[in-house]
């Protein structure tokens, strides 16, 4: 498949889920209600501390290592508001003045994997590593690298080491089920299901059982709205339920469902998450996965 006509498959399932919050298909609380969300905006903050780094690259004397210093944090703040493209130039430049910014490697790393230049993630995060081997997070993105780059056994590894930096963390044997889950499914069950005695957090643990089938759609989205501690607190949640449940369609070979939520995942706004970060690549597969099965039939007529 040519880039264009990936973008052009991808273009028309994205119009068919037009208004998908309105079909059979989408989740709802207990009760019926649909679950929606305002999308997060632009803290106004941020956008002040954009303009003012910005000025100061443009306009002060900076020394090779403020500079770099400077454009990975302009870098990072372009990335919390969505503007990738000038977040990954900026790490770019700024691993030029100083090669030793394992924060930065991180970032390209993530950017690689989601363009699915896979080698070239594999590079930056093991620069990471080399450069700080305690980087915890490393271990995860260069996991998830290896997960969508179909490599389950080497993403199991690292997410195994991810997890077991902190076994409390729902997210961690979340990411580790889903790689163990390429290679067996009903071993991953079983794992999740061990892993789960050690998780805490009352919104992580809803997601574990979510997959582990002690509660419903409903039921997680209704978990969702519960001891909220601030604003946004809703929107990041909401993006983490629909991502998650995507997966979970995805599993159950529901590929339209599961379009519907990785969208609704996406319309959340919250830029920085895994779940928000990995929503397009889920619909990138299904897409093509479509395609696939469309002129397989096609042939078979």
């Amino acid at each position: 498949m040519t880039l264009r006509q990936y973008w052009l498959a991808l273009g028309v399932l994205c119009l068919g889920l037009t208004g998908c919050a309105a079909t059979p298909e989408a989740p709802k609380e207990e009760g019926g209600q649909m679950m929606l969300v305002t999308p997060l905006q632009p803290d106004a903050n941020l956008e002040l501390a954009l303009a003012k780094i910005s000025e100061v690259l443009v306009t002060a004397e900076l020394t090779e290592e403020q500079r770099a210093r400077f454009l990975y944090d302009r870098g990072v703040l372009y990335d919390s508001v969505g503007l990738r493209t000038l977040a990954r130039i900026d790490f770019s430049r700024a691993l030029k003045l100083r090669p030793d910014l394992p924060d930065a490697y991180n970032f390209m790393g993530i950017y690689l994997t989601q363009a699915m230049e896979f080698d070239q993630a594999y590079e930056a995060f093991d620069a990471v590593l080399e450069l700080d081997p305690e980087y915890d997070f490393a271990f995860l993105n260069r996991g998830i690298a290896l997960y969508y780059g179909s490599r389950p056994q080497l993403a199991v590894s690292d997410l195994e080491e991810f997890y077991n930096r902190d076994t409390g963390d729902a997210y961690r044997a979340l990411w580790l089920y889903l790689a163990e889950y390429q290679q067996s499914p009903e071993q991953a069950l079983i794992g999740l299901r061990a892993r789960s005695q050690g998780i805490q957090d009352g919104w992580g643990a809803a997601l574990v059982a979510y997959y582990l089938g002690e509660l419903d759609e409903g039921q997680l989205l209704a978990a969702a709205r519960q001891e909220l501690s601030h604003q946004k607190q809703l929107a990041e949640r909401l993006c983490e339920a629909y991502f998650y449940m995507g997966k979970q369609a995805r599993m159950k070979d529901q590929p339209r469902r599961a379009l519907n939520l990785f969208k609704l995942s996406l319309a959340t706004n919250v830029y920085e998450f895994v779940e928000h970060r990995y929503s397009v690549m889920e619909m990138r597969q299904i897409a093509e996965r479509l395609m696939e099965q469309a002129e397989e039939a096609k042939q078979a007529n």
